[in-house]
């Protein structure tokens, strides 16, 4: 039976404002990481995580043993998803190729580390804080090797701050946010923004620890190191904010299923 030439104009129009929308969403979101990475451009390729050797022996080896169980749980964590949702390796590979982006971006803040975006609260928000230790873990690494950002001896220090207390917040404060009905929005925008705040905030307490000041002891080192970072980190915590909510916006459009499903595996387990 042939269909009525309006009927298949009207189809064919549908279709086309279909695919518009589609095609500008992704435009959209390519140009805002483009405009994103101009702005955080960094100057100086030596800007790296806490450096390679610039810890003590005791306190490196201190953060790798608070370090490790969490991301041995965060294994076992990644397991059971996998196992129950094979199609979620996409979108754990987003999460953590989101969070290697951003957290590549270095600008230089205090003479021992730097200020950059974490990009570990979206993976926070979509599959739990142990999941994303073990993405925000690897995700060091390869800088570490790849990139000469941070080093093997302080990747206990950089991922405690980074791939632990970071996903821990997020997680805490999207929860928070959604039950007191602020909104999906407005709880993806918190949870990134403070995860990569609380991250430069443990990461001063670890320089302060390791080099107190002669005067005033941790507490004074802390307020050094914390003042300096909040130079940089604010601003880039509201940019990875708004950034975060923007890719959150692109996956519930075109990927609302995988959305409700990982959602569902994890309010199971």
């Amino acid at each position: 039976m042939l269909k009525h030439p309006l009927s298949s104009a009207m189809n064919a129009m549908k279709e086309w404002k279909k695919m518009s929308r589609s095609f500008f969403a992704r435009c959209a979101l390519v140009l805002a990481f483009l405009c994103y990475f101009l702005v955080n451009a960094p100057e100086k390729s030596s800007a790296m995580h806490i450096m390679e050797g610039y810890l003590p022996f005791g306190w490196a080896l201190f953060w790798w043993l608070l370090f490790l169980p969490f991301f041995l749980f965060g294994l076992r964590a990644i397991q059971r998803l996998v196992r129950s949702n094979p199609e979620a390796k996409l979108m754990l590979g987003l999460a953590g190729a989101f969070a290697f982006v951003l957290s590549a971006l270095k600008i230089p803040s205090v003479t021992g580390s730097s200020s950059h975006p974490t990009g570990t609260g979206l993976g926070a928000v979509l599959f739990g804080p142990q999941v994303m230790t073990v993405l925000g873990s690897l995700v060091l690494v390869f800088q570490a090797l790849l990139l000469a950002h941070g080093g093997l001896s302080t990747l206990g220090a950089n991922a405690f701050s980074m791939a632990v207390v970071g996903p821990f917040v997020a997680f805490s404060v999207y929860r928070l946010a959604t039950r007191l009905g602020g909104g999906a929005k407005l709880a993806v925008f918190l949870a990134a923004a403070l995860a990569d705040l609380t991250t430069y905030l443990i990461t001063s307490l670890q320089l302060a620890l390791a080099f107190p000041a002669e005067v005033g002891g941790v507490a004074a080192s802390f307020a050094k190191f914390g003042g300096i970072f909040a130079l940089t980190q604010v601003p880039l915590a509201i940019s990875e904010g708004l950034l975060t909510v923007l890719v959150w916006n692109w996956l519930i459009t075109y990927n609302r299923a995988e959305l409700e499903t990982i959602t569902m595996l994890r309010r199971g387990a």
